[in-house]
């Protein structure tokens, strides 16, 4: 093998390794910019999760429940009278 030949496939290698170091920067960037893109979805649904479960613990509250058995349903705690004690 002459070395002109021996400097050509260097070359070739060089280039070759070239291009492929910026192919593996350029789908490196493109993964990077998904991953900020993901984890601010990640942070949003975060939130809307965290604001989730603050309304249903403001709709699960007892307070409002018995409010809106009293009002809308009607309901009461019963007298002592109407109390049936049954024992097996």
């Amino acid at each position: 093998m002459s070395l002109r030949m021996l400097l050509a496939i260097l070359i070739a290698a060089n280039v070759v390794t070239a291009v492929m170091v910026v192919h593996a920067r350029h789908q490196h960037r493109q993964l990077f910019v998904e991953l900020t893109r993901l984890e601010k979805a990640r942070d949003a649904l975060n939130i809307e999760f965290g604001r989730l479960q603050l309304e249903q613990a403001t709709w699960a509250e007892s307070n409002r429940i018995d409010q809106i058995a009293r009002d809308r349903l009607g309901m009461k705690f019963p007298e002592a009278a109407e109390i049936v004690v049954v024992r097996p």
